[in-house]
């Protein structure tokens, strides 16, 4: 069996504090080398942060994502001896893992020691339509408009 089957099949479970699934799913693209205990200190300080500015975090995290998550991203094929990138539809879910991936590495990227203020900072910031990670977006989408002729290439 493939392991595009193996994944399509797993069932993911929410957090134990919030019963999110969209949570826990950050704190498995935030663990490393199995650490997932820091991972969880990591998102629910970033909660709280979110919370002791007088907002509402899930809120604040389901708008972050949504605004972030692209519909269109560019694939390259190669034709003739050229490249050609190549606009394609997105799958909701792909699409959700892409953008905490891009709010995850637009976090590391912005200035201090402290991972849960950064992160908490960069998913208002991209609930209010800024941020790295909205700029990321735009760039995809720009990218893909501009090769749409070459869409029936697939």
């Amino acid at each position: 069996m493939s392991r595009h089957r193996l994944l399509k099949n797993k069932i993911i479970k929410p957090d134990p504090i919030y019963y999110n699934k969209s949570i826990n799913i950050l704190i498995n693209h935030i663990m490393k080398n199995g650490k997932k205990s820091l991972a969880y200190y990591i998102i629910y300080n970033t909660l709280n942060n979110i919370c002791k500015k007088k907002k509402k975090p899930l809120f604040i995290l389901n708008k972050a994502i949504n605004k972030v998550t692209p519909k269109l991203s560019v694939q390259t094929k190669h034709k003739c001896g050229s490249i050609f990138k190549i606009p394609i539809e997105i799958k909701s879910t792909k699409g959700k893992i892409l953008a905490i991936r891009w709010l995850l590495t637009a976090s590391k990227k912005r200035f201090g020691k402290n991972m849960s203020l950064k992160f908490s900072s960069e998913l208002i910031d991209a609930a209010k339509g800024k941020g790295e990670a909205i700029r990321k977006k735009e760039l995809i989408h720009k990218i893909a408009e501009s090769s749409r002729t070459l869409a029936n290439f697939k």
